[in-house]
């Protein structure tokens, strides 16, 4: 059983994360997102950019290691055997783009159990180097209870 006295907590901040140029291009390939702004240093900055612009789900390169490491913390309990994505949600305040300095902290949201599964809301506050918000990611990850929850 997930200890529930986690949530309402925030992690420590993870250690800062250097966007690179290569990593939106490979990133941006890997998705088969063709963007310019993605791809093209020079087309970036003539959309008004400081450099390349990170897709999207990018961020997934960066929380979803923290994410991890929280859920396999065997203080946590979460079995990350039986786990399923439930849902993900990216709100950004600016674009992610090459050069980047940004840290996450994992906040626990909510733990509940339903229908023998435990649904568990995590949400990453994303700064940059001068604490300035980036984007906001949550995700609804759900795992098995198994009998003594039920």
């Amino acid at each position: 059983m997930p200890d529930a006295s986690w949530v309402g907590r925030a992690l420590e901040p993870a250690s800062p994360y250097q966007v690179g140029r290569e990593k939106i291009r490979e990133f941006a390939a890997a998705i088969g997102d063709d963007s310019a702004v993605s791809n093209d240093v020079e087309a970036a900055r003539a959309a008004g950019h400081r450099d390349l612009v990170a897709p999207p789900t990018f961020t997934v390169c960066f929380t979803m290691p923290v994410i991890e490491a929280f859920l396999r913390d065997p203080a946590f309990d979460w079995d990350y055997t039986r786990m399923v994505h439930g849902d993900q949600r990216i709100a950004f305040t600016r674009p992610i783009v090459a050069g980047d300095e940004l840290t996450t902290v994992v906040h626990v949201d909510e733990l509940r159990t339903r229908a023998s599964n435990h649904m568990l809301t995590l949400r990453c506050e994303v700064a940059d180097a001068d604490g300035e918000p980036v984007a906001t990611t949550h995700a609804l990850l759900v795992t098995q209870a198994g009998e003594a929850a039920e």
